[in-house]
């Protein structure tokens, strides 16, 4: 589960690069991609708190849908306090951000839902000329890295209670 929620990191970090350096991106893996972009540095200071680094740094392929700083900046100061103080909700949570496997834009547009490394399932949307997963939009699509892609989004996703 930790290699999961690195990913989702790497993709939060990789969305906020310029378009012009999505090969490099693609040399580091999801963890780095998301550590060098500094719009996604509260998602990487959780991926880390909750242990989770390892596996989106491995070789398994990850999609990410990485909230940036701004869409945790959105979240009750209190619940992220909450969260960052309960590991296994943490974990949980971050990996409602991620699926298994490499999704580029293109295949996620033409699902209607997927189930998560958390185990419960998100669901995609087009409305106008943006795409949403649940009620976050998709902002920033197609950063890839050595071992998935990560899409950035301006919400954080809560996994279904229960």
């Amino acid at each position: 589960m930790p290699k999961r929620l690195l990913v989702l990191i790497a993709a939060i970090a990789a969305l906020a690069l310029p378009v012009s350096s999505a090969s490099a991106a693609a040399s580091k893996n999801i963890v780095e991609t998301a550590a060098a972009n500094p719009k996604f540095s509260t998602l990487v200071s959780l991926v880390k708190k909750a242990g989770l680094v390892g596996v989106l740094s491995g070789k398994t392929s990850y999609t990410v849908f990485a909230p940036t700083n701004a869409a945790f900046a959105k979240v009750p100061k209190k619940t992220l306090n909450q969260l960052a103080a309960d590991k296994a909700m943490l974990k949980k949570v971050l990996l409602y951000h991620v699926l298994p496997g490499k999704m580029p834009a293109s295949k996620v547009l033409k699902m209607k839902s997927a189930t998560t490394a958390e185990g419960s399932k998100v669901t995609f949307s087009v409305r106008g000329d943006n795409a949403f997963v649940n009620e976050a939009k998709i902002v920033k699509t197609d950063v890839r890295c050595s071992n998935g892609i990560i899409h950035a989004i301006n919400g954080v996703l809560l996994p279904p209670e229960g």
